[in-house]
């Protein structure tokens, strides 16, 4: 693979990290909240009963892993967008 490829596959997508930024919960007892805004424990119980099929399993995901490893810091500038 060459250095470029490579490049391609580690470039974060600054459209979906706003997507996400934006995106809230559909259903449950936090409906209607951002993904980013939900309680780490709601999301790691989603982790360990399996996250949702589809976009929004997606993003459950990627919101576990910014919450375990505290880079909700990353969400402060594209709140309000």
């Amino acid at each position: 693979m060459s250095t470029n490829e490579e490049e391609k596959k580690v470039t974060p997508d600054g459209s979906y990290l706003i997507r996400l930024a934006a995106a809230k919960m559909p259903f449950g007892k936090y409906a209607g909240r951002l993904l980013i805004d939900l309680p780490e424990t709601y999301v790691v119980w989603f982790k360990q009963k399996g996250f949702p099929e589809g976009e929004l399993g997606r993003m459950l995901s990627e919101v576990y892993e910014i919450k375990v490893n505290g880079l909700e810091y990353l969400f402060r500038p594209l709140r309000g967008r």
